[in-house]
C-alpha cells in the first residue's frame, strides 16, 4: 500500500515542476495565439471550455476562437509575471491576461484565458468553461 502512495504523490511531481510544465503550457498558448494557429489553442483547451466556447459561438472551436482573436476578446498577454498551482489548478498572471488551468490525464489544460480581475468579485473571462 505504501508504495502504491509513493509512486501517486511522485507522479504528480514536486510543485517547482508543476509551476515549470504550467509556465511551458501557457508559454505554448500564448505563440498559437501569436501564430494565429488556432488549432493549437483549441487542442490547449480543457474539454468543457472547449465545449462552452463552440456552443457559444454555434461553431467550431477553431472558427470561434478565431472570432474572439478578432474582436481582440483575446489579447496577445505579455510576459508572464506570476504562476500559482494549487494541486490540480493553476493561475498565470501575465501583463495583458490571466490564464487558469486545470490538470487532465493529458496534461495541464486552459480552462479560461482572456480573464481580468474585478475588486471583490470572480475574475471575468472571455473563454471560459461551462
Amino acid at each position: 500500500m505504501l508504495v502504491v502512495l509513493a509512486a501517486a504523490v511522485s507522479a504528480c511531481g514536486t510543485l517547482p515542476e508543476r509551476r515549470d510544465e504550467v509556465t511551458a503550457e501557457v508559454t505554448r498558448f500564448e505563440q498559437a495565439l501569436g501564430a494565429g494557429r488556432h488549432d493549437r489553442l483549441c487542442a490547449a483547451l480543457a474539454p468543457a471550455t472547449r465545449e462552452e466556447l463552440e456552443q457559444s459561438a454555434k461553431s467550431r472551436c477553431e472558427q470561434a476562437i478565431g472570432q474572439a482573436i478578432e474582436e481582440r476578446e483575446l489579447p496577445a498577454a505579455g510576459a508572464v509575471r506570476e504562476v500559482d498551482v494549487y494541486g490540480d489548478q493553476a493561475r498565470v498572471v501575465l501583463e495583458q491576461d490571466t490564464v487558469f488551468l486545470a490538470r487532465f490525464p493529458a496534461g495541464w489544460k486552459v480552462t479560461a484565458a482572456g480573464c481580468a480581475p474585478r475588486p471583490q468579485r470572480p475574475y471575468e473571462c472571455e473563454i471560459k468553461g461551462g
